[in-house]
């Protein structure tokens, strides 16, 4: 009698990683902007759109994580795909930014619950994983969420960049303001996006083969 044939057991691929000692954390952009002040936002976050995408897609094709960490709007039992589909909707104000800078592929996603990318997320284990020893920061807005951020940032101490044209506040005032205090009080760089230039990386010793699939 002949023997039944076994299973093969395929192995599950998981997105290409990128790892890398630079990270880019685009805070709080998928987002309805419903809030009071919101209106005042949305022009300010309609300009940073324009620097932010192409900066993104640079980092990505340098081999940059690009993280995304994002309120959950008190959805708690949300996952990524309901947030952006709530910032999405017709009534949204912040559509268009919302879907400007859709998450690609193998972009990463933590959603938030605080101010702060940090406070009670994922976000430290991850950079661990990824080898991240510098942040670049960007989002909304400079003064609340990229601010907090950036000091949760300098108190884990990373090396930390924030992208002043690729984020946004209600005012140049609010905006100013968070940019000088991040500088003064933590020595945080401010940089146009223009004017980030990575370092090459080092070419790895040997090349890993991909592991057999299971049989």
């Amino acid at each position: 009698m002949a023997k039944p044939r076994q299973a093969v057991r395929k192995q599950t691929r998981t997105p290409h990683e990128r790892r890398h000692d630079t990270a880019l954390l685009i805070i709080d952009v998928i987002n309805d902007l419903e809030f009071p002040g919101g209106e005042n936002v949305l022009p300010w976050a309609l300009r940073m759109v324009e620097r932010l995408s192409p900066f993104a897609k640079r980092m990505r094709k340098a081999g940059v994580p690009v993280i995304y960490v994002n309120d959950n709007f008190d959805l708690w039992r949300s996952s990524f795909t309901d947030v952006y589909k709530h910032c999405t909707r017709k009534a949204s104000r912040g559509q268009r930014v919302a879907r400007a800078l859709k998450p690609q592929p193998d972009d990463y996603f933590i959603l938030k619950p605080k101010h702060s990318a940090f406070f009670a997320t994922s976000l430290v284990p991850l950079l661990e994983h990824l080898g991240t020893k510098k942040l670049l920061l960007a989002g909304i807005a400079t003064n609340l969420c990229v601010f907090f951020s950036a000091h949760d940032a300098h108190m884990h101490e990373y090396k930390i960049t924030v992208l002043s044209d690729c984020c946004c506040a209600e005012s140049d005032t609010d905006h100013d303001l968070a940019l000088d205090q991040l500088q003064r009080f933590l020595r945080v760089r401010v940089r146009r996006g223009d004017e980030v230039h990575l370092e090459p990386r080092s070419r790895r010793r040997a090349t890993r083969k991909p592991p057999p699939e299971f049989k």
